[in-house]
């Protein structure tokens, strides 16, 4: 009988929906999203605004010695002349992730079971967020904050330290005679001391670390992250390792180019790369879970309940033992005397 109710449990188990077995009830989700997690995104455009685009921030004042060689290559132009131009940087670092996080999440949608997605019911039985949009809005959103964050940091680095780019006496343009310069180990620490253009003068303060090192490594980190963790078709032992190799060594080049045209030390490239990886691997391992979807765990079968035996039934079947009177009852046969039988 116990086994009667056992298999009755397993065909009820097969035959529960798996999609309502999947479904997680939140509401809080969207009051977190208006109420937190926009005013936090919205706090971070704001401050990455006030950082590189307005005087909020003042640059701190570094001195310099009297003909320094390290700080003293020409003038590589304005950053639009680079062959790695701010526009062309920005464009990559924003198209590139979107592209591949789409294009991964649209094939991972089409192609999963619809029992091995996510839903997540907002309120009771009334809002559901698709489980595509979700993971759209999910990742493309964390790596929106990450990406402003570093700059963020970059920007706050340069303000702080206010190391001199490798073309700051070129663009400074001293008057050493009027400064008294005499030998090379004199320290200037005079803040007029540089007869430049004063906008060309505050860029050339603004190295450490590199704000486009530290961006295109963020964001090759985040996608090469990506296509590692969430792409896990067949066939694809070497187009993984190739997007990710691609992409690392773009950031690189990034980081070249601006070394050689002598707008960053390589100091300055390498703890911008230290930066942005930092920033990514942090994101992708604690906020995101390595791009991991959450499933909710399927309801359990109740153990099976132990039948109480009744009452006045012995628990153990013992053995029948036979009396000397029973054994001799039994030999006796019917009608027959006693002396008959013996």
């Amino acid at each position: 009988m116990i086994d009667s109710r056992l298999a009755a449990q397993r065909r009820a188990m097969r035959t529960l929906p798996l999609d309502r077995g999947l479904q997680k009830t939140s509401t809080y989700i969207v009051p977190c999203f208006l109420f937190v997690e926009l005013v936090i995104m919205a706090g971070t455009v704001l401050l990455a605004y006030y950082f590189e685009y307005t005087d909020t921030f003042p640059v701190h004042i570094q001195g310099f010695f009297c003909f320094d060689k390290s700080y003293s290559k020409p003038y590589p132009g304005p950053e639009d002349n680079s062959k790695a131009p701010p526009v062309l940087v920005y464009s990559l670092v924003t198209a590139i992730p979107t592209v591949t996080i789409l294009i991964g999440e649209v094939t991972s949608f089409f192609v999963k079971t619809e029992g091995a997605q996510e839903k997540t019911i907002v309120t009771a039985d009334c809002c559901y967020f698709n489980p595509l949009l979700r993971r759209i809005v999910r990742f493309l959103g964390v790596y929106s904050f990450g990406l402003f964050t570093t700059t963020i940091f970059a920007n706050a680095g340069q303000v702080v330290t206010g190391n001199q780019t490798p073309h700051f006496l070129s663009a400074c343009k001293p008057n050493y005679t009027a400064l008294g310069c005499q030998s090379p180990l004199q320290y200037i620490a005079e803040h007029r001391a540089c007869t430049g253009n004063p906008y060309v003068v505050a860029s050339a303060r603004k190295s450490f670390p590199s704000k486009d090192a530290a961006l295109s490594f963020y964001s090759a980190i985040y996608t090469v992250m990506y296509v590692t963790l969430v792409f896990r078709t067949k066939g694809t032992r070497l187009t993984k390792p190739t997007i990710c190799l691609v992409l690392l060594s773009l950031a690189v080049l990034v980081g070249v180019v601006r070394v050689t045209e002598h707008r960053n030390h390589w100091n300055d490239v390498l703890a911008g790369f230290v930066t942005g990886g930092a920033i990514a691997a942090f994101l992708v391992s604690c906020v995101i879970n390595n791009f991991q979807p959450t499933h909710a765990a399927l309801p359990t079968p109740p153990p099976p309940q132990r039948s109480e035996p009744s009452v006045g039934v012995p628990l153990l079947s013992l053995p029948r033992v036979e009396s000397p009177l029973e054994k001799l009852s039994g030999l006796q046969a019917p009608g027959l005397p006693y002396s008959e039988i013996t």
